[in-house]
């Protein structure tokens, strides 16, 4: 079996040269670079990941923390964070929170016992920013707030928000009706006559949040706070909406692991409100709407737009009208911010203790741009 001594003799340099090529440690001139990958390809070394992996003080392994893979939004993201991950020689390790009674807190543990290198969380969490910046290890957060020390990435909601108004506006929709997430995940309306029923729904626990998060989750023209960045295209829309004078509802669907709250929320959409010529959900509700108009003899566009959020493949098969996130994208960002997390731990050997691993300098959010990609479900 060859080893680095045989690729050192081969290319007649010192041992703890080839080991600086291999490790990607340390300096090592172009030349002397160039003659240890040239004696590494003639042997056919191929370097023991494990044993690099300790050297680095790394498992080479990302937890990735997603509400669900059953919806297909996390599991085309999923799929993406995992290509981006292999293609810097990471690896994802899953936790799918609707499967694993623990599957947070196990995975905080790993990372505290650095089992895993980072966690990249995208699901819903009950705790407050502290308990995320005193754990002192790569987090970042993806489509929520955890708190103001720990970078985020997350599509522009508000610019789809407004994607949706454009064509809905532009078409002279009268009655648009949402299928969406609980109501209580977001901000409340001022002069808003829920506000009441929100805060005793559990909206109002959210005050454990800094001035920091309040100000990055917070909405204008709202109260309270939200960890969800993602209700931002839905309250853009009603906003705008209401400057049309375009009346709209909405109906919650419950949680988004749950895909038959989507479907039932959709059927409540038909049989409530007949009268409605525009529906907005998520990929599954739309391709379910398009599915209940066609049962139901109704014409779609002519009589009822249908328009998704998401982009993923259901759409695509539904043939739905949709803005599209840029999963590849969002992918790219999220992996960037956690390589950048593990590489400044390693550089200053604090691993980032209290504030996630982030650089003072780090950007709280990335904003992910996304695009309107029409079909046959508008006019």
């Amino acid at each position: 079996m060859v080893g680095m001594r045989d690729v050192a003799k081969r290319a007649g340099v010192s041992l703890s040269s080839v080991s600086l090529v291999v490790n990607g440690t340390g300096y090592v001139s172009d030349e002397m670079r160039e003659r240890v990958e040239r004696a590494m390809a003639e042997l056919d070394y191929v370097p023991n990941q494990l044993a690099r992996n300790f050297h680095r003080n790394r498992a080479g392994i990302i937890g990735v923390i997603v509400p669900t893979i059953r919806h297909p939004f996390f599991a085309t993201l999923t799929a993406a964070i995992e290509r981006e991950l292999s293609a810097r020689g990471l690896r994802a390790m899953l936790c799918s929170t609707a499967d694993a009674a623990e599957g947070e807190a196990d995975y905080v543990d790993m990372l505290e016992r650095r089992t895993v290198d980072g966690l990249i969380v995208g699901s819903h969490t009950a705790h407050n920013p502290d308990y995320w910046s005193s754990i002192g290890r790569p987090i970042v957060a993806f489509d929520r707030v955890l708190g103001a020390t720990i970078p985020a990435v997350c599509s522009d909601h508000e610019a789809g928000g407004r994607l949706v108004a454009r064509q809905l506006v532009e078409s002279g929709c009268r009655h648009v009706v949402m299928v969406g997430g609980p109501r209580e995940q977001f901000p409340v309306k001022q002069n808003d006559s829920s506000v009441d029923h929100v805060k005793q729904s559990g909206a109002a626990a959210d005050e454990s949040f800094d001035d920091k998060t309040r100000e990055t989750a917070g909405i204008p023209g709202t109260t309270g706070t939200t960890t969800f960045p993602t209700v931002r295209y839905y309250m853009t829309l009603e906003r705008l909406l209401d400057e049309a004078g375009i009346r709209h509802d909405y109906i919650e669907a419950g949680e988004v692991s749950s895909l038959e709250g989507y479907q039932e929320g959709v059927m409540r959409a038909f049989r409530e409100f007949p009268d409605m010529d525009a529906l907005v959900s998520s990929d599954i509700g739309a391709a379910t709407a398009v599915c209940e108009a066609r049962r139901r003899g109704e014409s779609v566009p002519e009589l009822l737009e249908i328009v998704a959020y998401d982009g993923t493949y259901v759409a695509d098969v539904a043939g739905v009208s949709c803005v599209r996130q840029d999963f590849d994208a969002i992918a790219k960002a999220l992996v960037g911010e956690m390589v950048a997390l593990m590489d400044g731990a390693d550089g200053d050997g604090d691993e980032g203790a209290g504030d996630g691993g982030a650089a003072a300098t780090a950007p709280l959010q990335t904003i992910i741009p996304v695009m309107w990609r029409p079909a046959s479900t508008t006019r």
